[in-house]
């Protein structure tokens, strides 16, 4: 059980910082390799059976394929197991995004072979056996096709609502009123909306008219938040550059607070809820993408085979075959590059996006203080740490009360916080 000083610091919590679909996508990646095992063994000894050189070729094909398989389903494994191994100071989150990394530069690799191999069959054409290449083609696009059904279900290459690639980036706008995190009041001068209003940075409260006749203030006007903890903000006003008032103050996360309205001589007492559409902390399992982008690459690859091979036989255009594979070369090297961009961020720690830094850095104005320093990093899937260093002239804004602001904020998952008091000399910490 925690002691009062355990709750406050959050000291003995463990560092697992595993994505929620760790496990599942762990069996998924474990049925692939199954899956691919079985062609493998039946390409091989059917072509031995059979005295098919292009069918034993597929069949080891296909061992590549179990093989890079293997690397996410072993990361998995490793991360499971040593997830409360010490000696990972920040856990082991981040051994996906590594095997990730790792299968976006084998991919690379494939991309030059095929590229090269391609290149090599214009300027030396090779007689094609084709009664026996389109057939196991079609084979290899049926098994990358199951393998792509098997991997499916997680977030592969999108996120808020938007479509992307699988090798692209996903990143979208928070420039926005958030839905529901609106109320509507009965004033004497007609019907106001008081909202929640972020635009990329701070949210921050915007007042609004629903009516013509429905006049605002232009003096008086404030809101006073009561949360659950009983701590208590005053929030004052200015016109905005529309027909609105605008707070002056940032609305420190979470939006879950009892609001007293205060117009002229009216006060009016509305309620926010918070809610699961808020932004959160990226979530991508980058282990199962890299899975995932592995087999559609490789049926990229064998619709694009099948499709020059058909040209090469019924109209005789050799060269089809060899252009069908630098397309796909060049496909599964803009998947790869895609690919290597995300998670080499990630083990270098660049910081994933401007949003939860800015919500720390507001919470730490609206508390009145000063932020000198903040470090802000992934761990795992959905899994942020920080470091945030604090000067402040309040006694009682201490790293236990830094500690208890800033974990309401989700997806921030370790929090280290240091506090200089400005009365003391610099660099001595409370």
């Amino acid at each position: 059980m925690n002691t009062p000083l355990d709750a406050q610091f959050g000291i003995g919590h463990e560092h697992v910082f595993l994505g929620k679909g760790h496990d599942q996508n762990a069996r998924k990646t474990w049925a692939v390799i199954a899956l691919c095992g079985v062609m493998m063994i039946v390409e091989i000894v059917g072509g031995g059976v059979f005295g098919s050189l292009a069918l034993v070729a597929d069949g080891l094909h296909m061992s590549t394929h179990a093989s890079a398989m293997l690397i996410a389903a072993l990361a998995y494994t490793f991360a499971r197991k040593h997830a409360q191994d010490r000696r990972f100071v920040f856990g082991t989150g981040k051994l996906g995004d590594l095997a990730g990394f790792t299968s976006a530069i084998i991919l690379a690799m494939i991309a030059l072979l095929i590229g090269y191999e391609a290149i090599s069959r214009f300027l030396s054409p090779v007689p094609i056996r084709f009664n026996e290449a389109i057939p196991i083609a079609a084979l290899g696009l049926v098994v990358n096709v199951v393998s792509a059904w098997l991997l499916s279900g997680g977030d592969h290459g999108h996120s808020h609502g938007h479509s992307h690639g699988p090798g692209q980036d996903d990143h979208s706008e928070h420039h926005h009123e958030h839905a529901g995190e609106s109320q509507q009041v009965e004033t004497a001068s007609g019907v106001v909306t008081l909202s929640i209003f972020e635009d990329g940075a701070a949210p921050v409260f915007r007042i609004q008219a629903e009516s013509s006749d429905a006049g605002l203030p232009r003096s008086n006007v404030t809101v006073t938040t009561e949360r659950a903890d009983g701590s208590r903000q005053v929030f004052d006003f200015r016109r905005g550059s529309g027909h609105f008032l605008e707070s002056t103050q940032p609305i420190p996360e979470p939006h879950a607070f009892k609001a007293l309205i205060a117009l002229d001589k009216e006060a009016h007492a509305v309620e926010f809820a918070e809610h699961e559409h808020e932004h959160s902390v990226d979530a991508r399992d980058h282990n199962i993408r890299a899975a995932y982008i592995h087999v559609m690459a490789d049926a990229a690859v064998s619709v694009l085979a099948i499709i020059g091979l058909l040209f090469a036989k019924t109209f005789g255009w050799l060269w089809m075959d060899p252009l069908a594979g630098i397309v796909g070369a060049f496909v599964i090297a803009n998947w790869s590059y895609g690919l290597i961009r995300v998670t080499g961020a990630i083990l270098v720690d660049i910081s994933p996006d401007e949003i939860i830094p800015n919500k720390i850095k507001s919470a730490v104005e609206s508390a009145g203080d000063t932020l000198v320093d903040l470090h802000v990093w992934r761990l795992g899937p959905g899994h942020l740490g920080a470091v945030v260093s604090v000067v402040s002239s309040a006694p009682s804004h201490g790293p236990a009360f830094y500690h208890s602001l800033l974990q309401r904020l989700k997806g921030l998952s370790h929090i280290t916080v240091e506090v200089h008091q400005q009365s003391l000399p610099f660099g001595i910490e409370r």
